[in-house]
C-alpha cells in the first residue's frame, strides 16, 4: 500500500452555541480535512482545525506546510513503513503541529486498514468505550449554571468550565455552578492561560475554603510560564493540569523534572500527531503522571484518532476531554466512532472506521500528487 496522493477539503460544521473562552470566540468548526490516496484504493482520513492563538496555524498555513513541505517526502512511500512516515512528517519543518497532525493520523488510519483491524488494536488494545466530559463557555452565571445543570441532565458527569476572564466572577460562577451540581457531576476548571500565578492561588484557594472540590484546573498562567505553574502546583492542594505549556515530549520531560504540573493534557494538534503523544503517555507512564486527552474544535475525524489513543493507553490517559463532535449542531462523518453523549464508542471497523464526510468542500490548490 503506497501513498499516491494527498487531497484536502474545507470541512464547516455550525455549533450547537458559541464556544467562548478567555481565549476567542467561535461559533462553527471550520477545519481542513486531508485524504491520503493509495495505491490500493484505500483512502486514509485527517483533520486539523485553525487554532492560531494556541498553536499558531491558520487555514493558510496547514494547506501550505502539506501542499508544499510534507506530500512531496511522502508520495511513493510504502504505509508498511509507518516509522519512517512519522519522522518524514516530523522532520519536514519545524512547528505546524496541526499540520503534521492532520497527515499523520491518516496515515494512521492507513496503517490499520493495512492490517485490517481497528487502530486502537494496533495501539495495544483495550476496552473500546470512552466517556468524555463537555465544556461549559465562559457566560453570564445564570447560563452557566443552566448550562450545565443540562449536560448533567443529558448523562454527562464531568464538567469543563471556562473560566479566566474576570477572576471575581469566576469564583462567583464556579461556586454556583457547583452548588447546582454538586454529588452529580466533577468540575475541571479550564482558565485558558487567563490569570496570573498569585491570582491562580488566590482563585483556587479561595474555593478550596468555600468548600468547592475541583477535580483539576487546566492552564491557569501563561503557556510559558512554567515558574508560575509551578508556583501554583506547590501552593494549592487542587490538581493543576499543563495544557498550552506542554506540545511535545521534550516539553513534557522538563515540567515533570520540575514538578510544575500535576497531570498533563495531550492534544494531538499541539503534539503533531499520534506518534508524540504515544510518546508523551508513555514517559507520563513512567513518572507515574497521569494525563488527559484532549481537544481542539475538531470534528468526528481527529477526534477518533483521540479517541483510539485514549482506549489503547487507558493506563496513563485517565481523563477524557473530547467533547468537539458533541458541541456541533451534526455529525458530518459516516462510519467513524459513534458518539452518544458522554459515552463515545469504537466498532471493528478497520482503521478509524471512516466511510465518507458529508458536505466537504474541496479545495483543488491543495492536491498534490505522484
Amino acid at each position: 500500500m503506497k501513498i499516491t496522493q494527498i487531497k484536502f477539503g474545507m470541512l464547516r460544521v455550525p455549533l450547537k452555541t458559541p464556544f467562548k473562552t478567555a481565549l476567542r470566540t467561535v461559533e462553527r468548526v471550520e477545519d481542513i480535512v486531508v485524504m491520503v490516496h493509495t495505491d490500493t484504493g484505500h483512502v486514509g482520513y485527517g483533520e486539523a482545525p485553525a487554532t492560531a492563538v494556541i498553536t499558531g496555524d491558520t487555514h493558510g498555513s496547514i494547506i501550505d506546510a502539506i501542499h508544499h513541505y510534507i506530500s512531496p517526502r511522502l508520495i511513493d512511500e510504502d504505509i508498511a513503513n509507518l516509522n519512517r512516515i512519522t519522522r518524514l512528517v516530523q522532520t519536514s519543518m519545524e512547528k505546524n503541529s496541526s499540520a503534521k497532525a492532520a497527515v499523520e493520523i491518516a496515515i494512521y488510519d492507513l496503517w490499520a486498514q493495512l492490517y485490517d483491524a481497528p487502530l486502537y488494536k494496533m495501539l495495544g488494545g483495550g476496552d473500546p468505550v470512552v466517556t468524555t466530559d463537555i465544556t461549559i463557555s465562559v457566560d453570564t452565571i445564570d447560563k452557566m449554571v443552566a448550562d450545565s445543570i443540562s449536560a448533567v441532565e443529558r448523562g454527562f458527569d464531568s464538567l469543563k468550565i471556562k473560566v479566566g476572564k474576570d477572576i471575581g466572577v469566576d469564583i462567583e460562577r464556579t461556586k454556583a455552578i457547583y452548588a447546582a451540581v454538586e454529588n452529580r457531576a466533577l468540575l475541571r476548571l479550564d482558565a485558558n492561560q487567563g490569570w496570573t500565578a498569585k491570582q491562580a492561588v488566590f482563585a483556587i484557594t479561595a474555593l478550596e475554603d468555600a468548600g468547592v472540590r475541583l477535580e483539576l484546573v487546566e492552564q491557569p498562567v501563561k503557556a510559558r510560564d512554567l515558574e508560575g505553574m509551578r508556583y501554583v502546583t506547590e501552593r494549592v492542594h487542587t490538581p493543576i493540569m499543563a495544557d498550552e505549556s506542554v506540545f511535545g515530549p521534550m516539553e513534557v520531560i522538563k515540567l515533570i523534572n520540575m514538578r510544575a504540573a500535576d497531570i498533563i493534557n495531550i492534544k494531538l494538534m499541539k503534539t503533531g500527531g499520534l506518534s508524540n503523544a504515544i510518546r508523551i503517555a508513555d514517559i507520563a507512564g513512567m513518572h507515574q503522571v497521569d494525563c488527559m486527552i484532549g481537544c481542539m474544535l475538531e470534528s468526528s475525524i481527529s477526534v477518533a484518532a483521540a479517541v483510539h489513543l485514549a482506549v489503547a493507553k487507558a493506563d496513563v490517559i485517565t481523563k477524557v476531554d473530547l467533547d468537539g463532535p458533541s458541541l456541533c449542531q451534526g455529525n458530518p462523518v459516516e462510519g467513524g466512532v459513534i458518539f452518544n453523549e458522554s459515552e463515545i464508542s469504537i466498532t471493528d471497523a478497520p482503521g478509524l472506521g471512516i466511510r465518507s464526510i458529508q458536505g466537504l468542500e474541496p479545495i483543488l490548490m491543495g492536491s498534490a500528487a505522484a
